[in-house]
């Protein structure tokens, strides 16, 4: 029997969400596993990874065979790194506490190196949300400024309008007066 660490196609269509299992190389894809090791949930950015490090490193030392997608899921997280880590203290290179030490600091390099990208997302996203703002703004001033004009002219062109009817208004007056007094001598 063949055993292999696969991943199960879970969640809706359009968005994955996988479980990291050990199973029989000959189970369906979906079908039958033996051990549950983690989570994978390639939707979100950066991907979010639950994984059982000590659980996967047992079944790679039994002989389990990761598929090409979970290999790169197992080296993200640190697993074939533990594993090439217990090789070292099985030859004698080095004791276990050492092989634990440069394991978590390998994991804090990890987590430094993660939420470092986390933060530059969220500054970008940050960044990107107050450029969009300032345009708007700008775009609002532009839009205020362009109504305040239209009203200046429409003011601007009633008095005109205005202006010349009382302009021919007093002229009609001063011409009617004039003919009375033409009509009066």
């Amino acid at each position: 029997m063949s055993v292999k660490i696969r991943l199960q196609r879970h969640g809706k269509k359009g968005k994955p969400f996988f479980h990291i299992v050990v199973a029989d190389s000959r189970a369906r894809r979906d079908g039958k596993f033996i051990e549950k090791l983690g989570t994978y949930n390639p939707i979100t950015n950066p991907a979010t990874i639950d994984l059982n490090v000590d659980s996967a490193v047992k079944w790679l030392n039994n002989g389990a065979q990761p598929t090409d997608t979970a290999r790169a899921i197992l080296s993200y997280k640190g697993a074939l790194y533990k594993k090439h880590l217990q090789g070292g203290v099985a030859k004698g290179a080095f004791d276990e506490a050492e092989a634990e030490k440069r394991f978590n600091a390998w994991v804090e390099a990890k987590e430094a190196k993660v939420q470092g990208k986390v933060e530059g997302l969220s500054k970008a996203q940050a960044d990107a949300k107050k450029a969009a703002l300032e345009a708007e703004a700008k775009v609002n001033e532009a839009r205020i400024a362009a109504a305040a004009q239209a009203e200046a002219d429409a003011k601007a062109a009633e008095e005109a309008a205005n202006a010349p009817a009382e302009e021919n208004t007093a002229e009609g007056e001063a011409a009617a007066e004039s003919t009375e007094e033409n009509t009066e001598a």
